[in-house]
């Protein structure tokens, strides 16, 4: 029988909330020369993604008022809004951080953008950084 391949966790991507794609994204795509990859929009934000290696910068729009990135925006102004990791067992990912009592703030994986089975762990457990996790 074949054992999965394990991949050991890496950066996904950093999630950035923006006001306006239109002000931001010249940046990272002109100036830095980030090459756009193209992303579905979730979570009531439009998302533009861009290539920086083996992981991507998501740079999220609010597209509706009372979406998550719209509040973030609101209450702390345009910056990183989490970091996300590849890991190999989400599920039990999720369980080594509740036994180890961290704050989940979805308690079982849910599916985000593309499609993937993604997780978030709250920030008042994470030294103030949320944290994304995402499966492969």
């Amino acid at each position: 029988m074949n054992s999965p391949v394990r991949r050991g966790t890496r950066i996904a991507h950093l999630g950035v909330a923006v006001r306006a794609l239109p002000d931001v994204l010249p940046l990272y795509r002109d100036v830095l020369g980030l090459p756009e990859v193209p992303l579905d929009d979730a979570d009531g934000s439009r998302i533009a993604g861009l290539a920086a290696g083996d992981s991507l910068v998501e740079l999220l729009e609010p597209a509706a008022a009372d979406s998550p990135i719209a509040k973030f925006v609101e209450k702390r102004g345009p910056g990183i809004h989490h970091i996300c990791f590849y890991v190999d067992d989400l599920d039990g990912t999720l369980a080594k951080a509740k036994a180890a009592g961290v704050t989940l703030i979805d308690e079982v994986p849910r599916l985000g953008a593309e499609g993937k089975r993604i997780a978030f762990l709250h920030p008042k457990s994470t030294g103030g950084v949320l944290i994304e996790l995402c499966e492969y």
